[in-house]
């Protein structure tokens, strides 16, 4: 089990593909407050699509009381990391945390805890200031998936039968 935490997102549409990203692959969402919307806006449902169903979400409404609540390995991930986020064995059960879209996760809570901060590395170039937030969680998520051997997910291919006859 993985838990995906994002402190205060801001943009709808990146949680909802967060959302999804969770509903695909077991992972636990913990959102945390205050958010730049609301959890029906429309822009939220869309982007997870026909998921909500499978989510396993709990919203909490602050900062302290994610910290108050949960307990176990924690890693945040940040531009501000010096450790390399594939350089890291992650328990079952850990947290993945994740700040805000516009200024990350706060530096108080990166320095409490600077020895389980991972960086995604980027472009040696200022402008390149850090990927998109649900991009960043997929890449997390799924290296975790990969260290535990996808156990739970379904890692074969099949046709369905749907293709166009073939013409010869």
């Amino acid at each position: 089990m993985i838990n995906i935490v994002l402190l205060e997102p801001q943009i709808p549409q990146n949680t909802g593909n967060i959302a999804r990203t969770c509903a695909a692959t077991g992972a636990r969402l913990h959102l945390v407050r205050p958010m730049g919307f609301t959890p029906d806006d429309k822009k939220l449902k869309r982007a997870g699509l026909d998921y909500w169903h499978l989510l396993d979400i709990t919203y909490y409404d602050s900062t302290s009381e994610f910290f108050e609540k949960n307990s176990g390995e924690m890693f945040f991930f940040s531009t501000k990391g010096e450790k390399i986020y594939s350089d890291v064995e992650y328990p079952d059960g850990c947290y993945i945390v994740f700040g805000r879209e516009d200024r990350g996760i706060n530096e108080r809570i990166l320095s409490e805890h600077y020895d389980r901060c991972v960086r995604i590395p980027m472009l040696d170039d200022d402008s390149a200031r850090s990927l998109n937030l649900s991009n960043s969680v997929a890449v997390a998520v799924y290296e975790i998936l990969r260290q535990h051997g996808f156990r739970g997910l379904r890692t074969e291919g099949r046709l369905t039968g749907r293709d166009e006859p073939e013409i010869v």
